[in-house]
């Protein structure tokens, strides 16, 4: 009987090696430090950029205006009711210079009361809304280079009224950023060569109309 034959000075395997199809895997890769480091440069220059962007577009914020705003059409706002009931029926209305700029806006219109064809009284207003300076500390310096001047109350910031000798009046109103002006005066013109005088009015305490029509046109301008 023939037996197995004995394996002589062979190596027993004790652990076999088993072949798969999946190869082992990789040893992690070591991180490049230039890699990084340019990445976080890349990555801090937006930041940066952005940063000085936004600052370069932030405005300050300019002054509180008041509910104000500027206006086109003034003389439609301007209906000076109460100085009509001194001066007669409204007959004429003229536009005058409009101005909108980022720092002010500035209109004005002109109003004639009486009949088209013979002389009457008129009236010019003008608004003017300031947008970055703070008027105030001008307004009463201004304002007395025209005349003397009596302060009235409880219109505005400040007010004051100059009556022209009795000829007419001007009353001059701060209100926050806004100035509002009102003059009156008589319009005499000529006709062949002659003049052709208004027909004379009383303007004794023409402020107190003067000053509702501005308290009047002080609302609409907010509106």
């Amino acid at each position: 009987m023939i037996s197995e034959p004995e394996l002589v000075g062979g190596v027993a395997f004790e652990n076999p090696e088993v072949l798969t199809e999946t190869p082992p895997p990789r040893p992690p890769r070591a991180r490049r430090p230039w890699l990084w480091a340019l990445g976080g440069a890349v990555v801090a220059s937006a930041v940066w950029g952005g940063g000085l962007y936004a600052y370069g577009q932030k405005k300050e914020p300019g002054p509180d205006l008041g509910g104000y705003k500027p206006v086109e059409k003034l003389c439609e706002l301007a209906e000076l009711k109460a100085l009509g009931t001194v001066l007669g029926k409204r007959s004429q209305d003229g536009a005058g210079f409009v101005v909108d700029e980022p720092s002010m806006s500035e209109s004005s219109c002109s109003i004639t009361y009486g009949p088209v064809d013979t002389p009457g009284q008129s009236v010019d207003v003008t608004y003017t809304l300031h947008k970055t300076i703070d008027p105030g500390p001008e307004f009463a310096v201004r304002a007395r280079q025209f005349g003397v001047l009596q302060e009235l109350d409880g219109i505005g910031e400040q007010a004051f009224f100059d009556d022209h000798d009795g000829q007419g009046g001007t009353l001059r109103i701060l209100d926050g950023q806004a100035e509002i002006t009102i003059t009156m005066f008589r319009q005499d013109y000529e006709v062949n060569g002659k003049l052709v005088k208004t027909k004379w009015i009383d303007f004794t305490g023409i402020d107190v109309p003067m000053t509702q029509d501005a308290l009047a046109l002080m609302a609409a301008l907010k509106k």
